[in-house]
């Protein structure tokens, strides 16, 4: 253990981040009377923060607002004594201890680092495509597909995410189009043929979406075209976009320190959220590429609480 103990900018526990994953931690962590310090960017809350209702995450019935979610997990938080810090993180020294993380108001150390720092979802850049994220627009099709039931579904992408999540949206969508900038998808054989035997799916060629358009109040009502080739619009009736053009893991920080796959995904043990560097733990959206849901990043966030606080007993046996 470091004898960093008269230093009010060193905690036992620092996490990074401010979603399910991070909030969990810190509740864990907080009921282990390890006072932790969570920090977070401008924004709080991470993805969810973007989601207006919220129907699949346990004990809300009646589903529950994104924001609400986070701000009553945040206030959970607290109640066991965590501070929270809002500070943007610039530099981080994880292989030194104390751990030392450099940020735009101030030096923060640590005995033991839990990384919640989320992936943020790519962006087409069509016209409106921010204002109506959450009212029509979505970047998780089993967050949001069951909002579109007898609906005009259009997805855009070619890999194996938009052809995953065009099939799973089949389940809700009276048509899905499925919109790709090229004349072949780079999705894997397996995924494609599940798409072109799909009678409910109508795939677009050569096109990309230009501008949303729709309201807050009413949401998306239609989608204007541009063929990539010719340059001619088109106007396409649909009531959602879910855009599956891949996600971007907030790992940058730790280039060169902690071990990522070849996407930026920290990776960790097969058999704990522990990275390679000890007392350094992962969860939520930077590590997971697979699910990506409020409830198991969650989930990883209570293991990564857990394993910090063993990780912090065995520094005293």
């Amino acid at each position: 253990m470091s004898d960093s103990t008269n230093n009010p900018n060193h905690h036992k526990v620092i996490i990074l981040g401010s979603g399910p994953a991070g909030l969990t931690a810190a509740i864990y962590s907080g009921r282990a009377n390890l006072n932790p310090l969570l920090i977070h960017g401008p924004l709080a809350g991470g993805q969810l923060t973007t989601t207006t209702d919220v129907e699949n995450f346990p004990g809300f019935p009646e589903g529950i607002m994104g924001p609400e979610l986070m701000q009553l997990m945040e206030k959970q938080a607290v109640r066991f004594g965590t501070k929270i810090a809002v500070d943007t993180i610039v530099k981080a020294n994880v292989t030194e201890r104390p751990i030392k993380l450099e940020g735009h108001s101030g030096t923060y150390t640590c005995d033991s680092l839990i990384i919640s720092t989320g992936a943020a979802p790519k962006y087409i850049g069509a016209q409106n495509e921010r204002e109506l994220l959450g009212y029509g627009v979505s970047t998780c099709a089993t967050c949001d597909g069951a909002f579109f039931r007898n609906k005009i579904i259009a997805v855009v992408g070619g890999g194996d995410s938009a052809c995953e999540e065009a099939s799973f949206l089949t389940r809700f969508a009276s048509k899905l189009y499925l919109i790709h900038r090229r004349d072949s998808l780079r999705a894997s054989k397996i995924m494609q043929d599940r798409v072109f035997q799909n009678p409910k799916i109508e795939v677009l060629w050569n096109k990309g979406v230009v501008a949303v358009e729709g309201t807050k109040k009413d949401g998306v009502t239609a989608l204007v075209l541009e063929d990539t080739q010719t340059k001619v619009r088109s106007t396409l009736s649909a009531d959602a976009l879910f855009v599956a053009i891949g996600h971007t893991p907030n790992s940058q920080l730790f280039a060169g320190q902690l071990e990522m796959d070849e996407n930026g995904y920290l990776l960790h043990k097969s058999d704990s959220p522990e990275t390679n560097v000890p007392g350094v733990f992962v969860s939520g959206d930077v590590q997971d590429h697979v699910f990506r849901q409020a409830i198991t990043a969650a989930g990883s966030g209570c293991q990564a609480a857990i394993g910090a606080e063993r990780y912090l007993e065995s520094l005293h046996e």
